[in-house]
Formats: C-alpha cells, structure tokens, sequence
C-alpha cells in the first residue's frame, strides 16, 4: 500500500499532461501568457503528452496565447537554479 508521502514524491517526479483526464507523463511544455492579464515576459506553462500535445497547442495559439513548446527536458534543463549548466 502507498503511503501519501510516496504518492506525493511519485507526483513530483513525473509532471503530467495538463489535458482534462489525461495522466500520461507530460513530454512537452507550452509556455503561453494571456497578453490582456500579463505582462510581455510573463511565461504560464502547461503540460503536454505527445497525444495531446497539438490540441493543447491549437487552443492557446487561435487565442494568440501560444508562446512557445518545448521538450520538457529542455525546459528544465534551460530554467535558473536547475543545476544543470
């Protein structure tokens, strides 16, 4: 039986897809920002699988949100503080 500190690590772990329902392991970010709420700069981003990965895009960019998608790796990789060079 999994303790809710075990399932709590194993969520740190392994970020999700931000899909509705979806659990599958995120592979991709999509980094967008609402230009009428945030300021030029500002980067949310949302999660992404490979199966959901174009509808997720297609909804922020027809909005004019879309900013950028990345592999999850990379973004991690490229954020301050990750450790990595």
């Amino acid at each position: 039986m999994n303790s809710p500190e075990s399932a709590a690590e194993s969520a740190a772990a392994a970020p999700v897809c931000s899909a509705k329902g979806c659990r599958t392991d995120a592979v991709w970010v999509l980094a967008w920002n609402n230009p009428k709420l945030h300021t030029p700069e500002r980067r949310k981003t949302w999660l992404a699988c490979e199966e959901h990965r174009e509808h997720l895009s297609s909804f922020l960019d027809v909005r004019g949100f879309l900013k950028d998608v990345v592999k999850l790796a990379e973004w991690e990789s490229d954020r301050p503080g990750s450790g990595r060079p």
